[in-house]
């Protein structure tokens, strides 16, 4: 996804009347004002409500739903023949504002001070994930060299102290991207 591509979308949706906030990769770039790598795709987050919208637009685009081993209906991914792809992460506010992501006795939520990050992509200010969120959700799995990357730029940027599994990877040397 170029951000082009990116800014497309958030246009169309925004003059739609839908707000997202971007999530993964883009936001990263987003708040540090610079695209610094290649991105596969654009993680979105959307309100349920808006879903039914944004298929009907990305549908009308050519996207149609990417097969995967574990699809649910609060996260999927709709890619086009271009190669284009936006992962959807589907959120249903509560009464506090948090997006519960999933249902409910899953219990993953997106705490509403996440999602009040404010980024630039190309001169264009967009809605995305606050960076602390970033940084605590880039862990707890295996970790790849973008994420160090990203993870290692945010708390630089932001003042944010490196979590303790990224301090031990850029002690140690690099790791691999997979």
């Amino acid at each position: 996804m170029k951000s082009t591509d990116v800014i497309g979308l958030y246009r169309e949706l925004n003059n739609l009347g839908i707000k997202i906030w971007l999530d993964g990769g883009w936001a990263v770039d987003a708040l540090l004002g610079e695209q610094t790598r290649t991105h596969d795709d654009v993680d979105i987050v959307i309100q349920e409500k808006d879903v039914p919208k944004l298929r009907e637009l990305l549908e009308a685009q050519g996207y149609r739903d990417v097969p995967r081993e574990d699809p649910r209906t609060w996260n999927f991914v709709l890619g086009d023949n271009h190669g284009r792809l936006v992962d959807v992460h589907v959120i249903a506010f509560d009464a506090e504002g948090n997006g519960i992501y999933g249902p409910v006795e899953r219990g993953e939520v997106y705490p509403a001070a996440s999602l009040t990050g404010i980024g630039i992509i190309s001169a264009i200010t967009v809605n995305c994930i606050a960076p602390e969120y970033l940084v605590k959700w880039h862990s707890g799995y295996t970790l790849r060299e973008k994420d160090l990357k990203d993870v290692s730029a945010l708390c630089a940027r932001f003042d944010l102290e490196l979590p303790k599994e990224y301090a031990a990877v850029s002690t140690f040397g690099s790791i691999r991207d997979a």
